[in-house]
C-alpha cells in the first residue's frame, strides 16, 4: 500500500463530479466532516449509551460527546504524524498533495466510527444476533445465504457504520453522505466479510467490516484505494493505514473518560482514579498543581488532559516508527498496545480496573440486560410485520416503520435489512418508549 493511492478525494455516489476547489473554504475532507456533524445519525448520538445509563442529573458521556472527543485526538494524532513526516521529506507536499490532510481524515473517521451502533451498544447489537440465533428469527434461516445469514447472526455495529454512509436510503438519493473514499476506508477496523469469520490473532479479523448487502461497494473503495487483499476464499483485506489512528484515539479516549465519568458518579473515589491516571501525567510539576485545585472534579480534568496528551505523543511516535509495517500490512497491533513502559503497563491496569469496577457497576449491567430485552422485543413484532404483511396488526406496525428504509427488494434478507436499518438506528430513549407503547405498557399522549 502507498500513501499516493491510499488518500483520494474521490467521493462515494459522485465519482464524476468535479472536485470543488479547496482554496476557498474547506477541504475535502473537512467537507466530510461537516456532512457528518450535521446529519441526523449523528445527532441521534446524543441518546445513545457510551456506558453509563441515560439521562442523569449528573452529565456522562453519551455517544455524541464521545465521538467529538475522539475527532479531537484523532485530529492531533494525524497532525503530528504530518509534521514528523514534513520535517525528513522536504518535498512531502508536492510529492503527495492531500497528506496534509490527514489530521481532517482522521477526523471525519472517528466522528463517523460509532454511527453503526445500535441503541444499548453492545447489548443491543448482542440482542439483534440473539434473535436469530435463538430467538423467533430462527424461522429466516433457511429463507436466506449462508453469507446473509453469517451477517444477520453477528450483527456488527462497525459494518452497519458503513451501510449507514453508502446505502442509497429512499428519498435520500444514491450517495446520501458522498463521503470521500479514504474516508470511508478509514472506519473500517475490520476490512472483511462476516463468512471470514473471527480470527483475534489477526487484527484486521477480530469482527467484520460490511454485510453482504456492502460488499460490492467495499470492493469498489478498496481497490481504488490499492488495499492489500488477502488470498483465500474469503474476502479480507489489510486495513487502510489510518484506520490504526482512529483506534488509537478512540482507545485513549473512553480508557480515560470513563474513569472521569466514573468519578462524577461515585463510582470511583478521587484517590483510585488519580493512582490511575498519574503515572501517565509525564509533568513533574503537577503534584504542586493538583495541590493548588481545590475541586476534586477539577483536579480529574487536568489529570485526564496530561494522560490524553501523553498517550497522543506515544501513539503519534509508535505509528511514525512503524509506517513501513503498516503500510506494508504486517503490523498486527492497536498501537496502544504497543506503547512505551510504564504507559502501556498503567493502560493495561486501567482496563482491568475499568472491567472490575465500571463496566460490571449495577446500574451499567442494567442499562444492558434491559436494552436487551427492548430490541430483542422490537424486532419480535417488526420483522414478521413486515416480512408478512399478512394482518390489520401487521400493516399499522409497518406503517411506523420511516418510509426511507423502506426496500422495492423482495428477497428476506432485504426485507430483514430493513427492519434493522429502522430498530438499530434508534436511539436508547425512543427505543424504549416505542417497546412500550407498541407492547400496550404505556399509551401516545394526544396532542
Amino acid at each position: 500500500m502507498n500513501w499516493e493511492k491510499l488518500l483520494s478525494a474521490k467521493r462515494w455516489g459522485s465519482e464524476d463530479k468535479t472536485i470543488e476547489d479547496q482554496a476557498e473554504a474547506r477541504s475535502e475532507f473537512q467537507r466530510d466532516y461537516d456532512r457528518l456533524i450535521f446529519s441526523s445519525p449523528f445527532r441521534r448520538l446524543q441518546n445513545k449509551t457510551q456506558v453509563f445509563p441515560l439521562p442523569g442529573s449528573i452529565f456522562v458521556h453519551n455517544r455524541l460527546t464521545h465521538s467529538l472527543e475522539v475527532a479531537s485526538v484523532g485530529r492531533s494524532l494525524g497532525r503530528i504524524f504530518y509534521n514528523r513526516l514534513r520535517k525528513n521529506r522536504p518535498n512531502l507536499d508536492d510529492e503527495l498533495p492531500l497528506i496534509s490532510e490527514i489530521g481532517n481524515i482522521v477526523a471525519a473517521a472517528c466522528l463517523a466510527h460509532d454511527l453503526g451502533n445500535p441503541a444499548f451498544g453492545h447489548s443491543g447489537e448482542a440482542a439483534i444476533s440473539y434473535y436469530f440465533t435463538n430467538g423467533a428469527g430462527l424461522i429466516y434461516k433457511e429463507k436466506v445465504t449462508d453469507a446473509q445469514w453469517k451477517d444477520l447472526t453477528n450483527f456488527e455495529g462497525n459494518a452497519n457504520a458503513f451501510r449507514i454512509l453508502t446505502h442509497p436510503y429512499a428519498g435520500k438519493g444514491y450517495g446520501s453522505f458522498a463521503l470521500t473514499y479514504s474516508t470511508l476506508a478509514s472506519i473500517a477496523k475490520y476490512p472483511c466479510e462476516s463468512l471470514a469469520g473471527k480470527d483475534k490473532t489477526k487484527i484486521y479479523r477480530k469482527k467484520y467490516g460490511f454485510f453482504q448487502s456492502e460488499q460490492p461497494g467495499f470492493i469498489k473503495i478498496a481497490t481504488e484505494l490499492g488495499l492489500a487483499k488477502v488470498e483465500g476464499e474469503h474476502l479480507i483485506y489489510k486495513r487502510h493505514p489510518i484506520v490504526f489512528l482512529v483506534e488509537a484515539a478512540d482507545d485513549i479516549c473512553y480508557n480515560i473518560i470513563d474513569l472521569e465519568d466514573a468519578h462524577r458518579l461515585k463510582i470511583l473515589s478521587y484517590d483510585e482514579v488519580k493512582s490511575l491516571l498519574l503515572p501517565l501525567s509525564n509533568d513533574p510539576k503537577i503534584e504542586e498543581r493538583l495541590d493548588d485545585i481545590d475541586d476534586y472534579d477539577a483536579k480529574i480534568s487536568l489529570l485526564r488532559a496530561k494522560a490524553i496528551n501523553t498517550l497522543i505523543g506515544q501513539c503519534s511516535e509508535l505509528f511514525y516508527r512503524e509506517q513501513e509495517s503498516i503500510l506494508a500490512g504486517e503490523f498486527n497491533h492497536s498501537l496502544i498496545d504497543q506503547i512505551n513502559e510504564p504507559y502501556r503497563t498503567v493502560m493495561k491496569n486501567i482496563e482491568t480496573i475499568s472491567i472490575k469496577k465500571i463496566y460490571n457497576y449495577s446500574s451499567v449491567v442494567q442499562i444492558e440486560v434491559a436494552g436487551y430485552k427492548v430490541m430483542g422485543g422490537l424486532l419480535e413484532e417488526f420483522i414478521p410485520a413486515y416480512l408478512n404483511n399478512d394482518s390489520h396488526y401487521s400493516r399499522k406496525l409497518v406503517e411506523l416503520i420511516p418510509k426511507q428504509f423502506i426496500t422495492k427488494a423482495t428477497d428476506e434478507y432485504s426485507k430483514i435489512q430493513t427492519v434493522l436499518d429502522f430498530v438499530s438506528g434508534m436511539t436508547d430513549l425512543y427505543a424504549v418508549e416505542l417497546f412500550r407503547k407498541i407492547k400496550g405498557i404505556s399509551f401516545p399522549s394526544i396532542s
